[in-house]
């Protein structure tokens, strides 16, 4: 009888981990609104933010973690369940947590709202139509329908898990094929302004999957190339360089007095003259393509940097290595801490020291969980790193 587990499991890389866990600080950073840390967050150097990372990175690490059940040798000795039952109870587990922590926002800012006497807190996150809309927001809670503000990514990452499975095989025989179709939809999503219902508000979701699938696959592809020992984009001056200017480009554009008025107003003719919106826009919903380059030039800049994987790889970045290794569960414990700490900034107003005790506070709580669960977690075997890119 042949024996199911017949991937081996290979070192990590430590950038995959560390820039996961980086991500997860950042987005539970910029949670918390009117802290002073969020001006060091990704999202204040460039267009892209956290959550464009955070896409990257799920992307690759699902392209690393699943990618050998597809190859044939196992899908004849196993079945194709063998690929698929892993990543679609991901996505399940994905919307349990969605909807605990649904839960748990609802039952924080109505506290809130209690406790500090503040009844607009129960306005706030798109709680309003679970009050005053209670039968409709019931039915759209768990149908996803209905996403409740900070917690609106879970949603976008397991539909995108669910057909991660076909991506996978497709992008393992032709990865420049998943390419296209992923950037035509993207584009068609755009232009046609696709996106899944949002009942019973109207419009659609706010991390729309039909456009955000690119980063993610961008991910994915990266992560199907590493799985193989190579690069999905080859190291080259020419693009490094172009990248590079890029990024420096685009943070004259966000700090340079006069170069973002100029710059966004060409853009803004050129949407008057009929180019798509996604094309000349900073849209979040559907990934305009400003935000998209900026993340990926991001991505080549960095995956081409020996000393990224030095530090990654360091003493030095082994807290963001631990948080990265237990993602999703530092996401929740991150997300409820920021609606915690949403509700106690509302309830002092504001008043200092809160905005600048309460993030360091989190981010070492996130630490300590994680820390706490590796602890606990006897049976689950020492990570090992890979020594070189």
């Amino acid at each position: 009888m042949s024996q199911p587990n017949t991937v081996v499991p290979r070192p990590r890389d430590p950038r995959i981990d560390a820039f996961r866990g980086l991500a997860l600080i950042m987005i539970f950073i910029d949670h918390v609104p009117g802290n002073p840390f969020e001006y060091f967050t990704i999202r204040n150097i460039g267009f892209s933010d956290a959550a464009e990372a955070f896409f990257v990175m799920s992307g690759v690490a699902a392209g690393l973690a699943y990618s050998g059940r597809f190859l044939p040798q196992n899908i004849a000795r196993n079945g194709i369940w063998y690929g698929v039952a892993p990543i679609w109870h991901r996505a399940w587990v994905l919307y349990l947590v969605q909807i605990f922590l649904t839960v748990w926002a609802i039952a924080i800012y109505s506290g809130g709202a209690l406790f500090f006497d503040i009844p607009a807190l129960i306005t706030q996150i798109n709680l309003r139509q679970v009050y005053e809309n209670t039968q409709a927001a019931l039915i759209g809670i768990p149908a996803l329908t209905h996403q409740l503000g900070y917690v609106n990514i879970l949603p976008a990452y397991m539909v995108l898990l669910a057909v991660t499975p076909f991506a996978i095989m497709l992008g393992l025989r032709q990865p420049w094929l998943l390419a296209a179709a992923s950037v035509l939809m993207w584009f068609s999503a755009g232009l046609w302004r696709l996106n899944l219902p949002n009942f019973p508000n109207p419009g659609g979701w706010f991390f729309n999957p039909l456009a955000w699938q690119l980063v993610f696959t961008c991910g994915l592809l990266i992560g199907l190339s590493l799985g193989r020992k190579e690069r999905f984009v080859p190291r080259s001056r020419l693009l490094f360089g172009l990248c590079l200017g890029f990024l420096l480009l685009v943070f004259a554009w966000r700090h340079v007095p006069g170069v973002g008025s100029f710059l966004n107003h060409q853009m803004a003719r050129l949407g008057a003259a009929g180019v798509p919106f996604h094309l000349v826009s900073h849209d979040k919903t559907f990934l305009a393509l400003p935000r998209l380059l900026h993340c990926l030039a991001l991505v080549y800049v960095l995956s081409c940097s020996a000393w990224v994987f030095r530090a990654t790889a360091s003493g030095g970045g082994a807290p963001l290595r631990l948080l990265g290794r237990n993602g999703l569960l530092v996401f929740a414990s991150g997300t409820l801490l920021a609606l915690v700490f949403n509700v106690i900034l509302a309830g002092a107003g504001g008043a200092m020291p809160y905005p600048v005790v309460l993030p360091p506070m989190g981010i070492f709580m996130m630490l300590a969980v994680a820390w706490i669960f590796e602890a606990v977690s006897s049976k689950k075997p020492r990570t090992a790193y890979a020594a070189a890119p």
